[in-house]
């Protein structure tokens, strides 16, 4: 049994070498937010168990937001930014309403 790390994975250290490299060797690219494109490209090591079940994420609020983005030293646009698909608000309706 090959573990992770020995040879059955060298082809993919030397793949994620550089990212340039890689980008080259496979056409696989990183969007922005680290995502792989074409999506079909995503690979891993998956670990099922037959009493497992999914679950979902709910949203968040602005300030669940502000506390995570003051504990990664971000600033809170930059924490939306990252945190958009979950969030419980609309950070430009907060700005605009902010404004006037």
């Amino acid at each position: 049994m090959r573990r992770f790390g020995t040879r059955a994975c060298r082809r993919v250290r030397s793949l994620v070498k550089s990212r340039q490299t890689g980008e080259r060797q496979t056409g696989v690219r990183l969007t922005e937010s680290f995502a792989m494109w074409p999506g079909a490209s995503v690979c891993g090591f998956y670990f099922s168990h037959p009493e497992s079940y999914y679950f979902g994420v709910g949203k968040i609020e602005r300030d669940q937001v502000e506390d995570y983005a003051k504990r990664k030293r971000w600033t809170l646009a930059e924490a939306e930014k990252w945190l958009g698909p979950i969030l419980n608000y609309d950070p430009l309706a907060v700005a605009r309403n902010a404004a006037e």
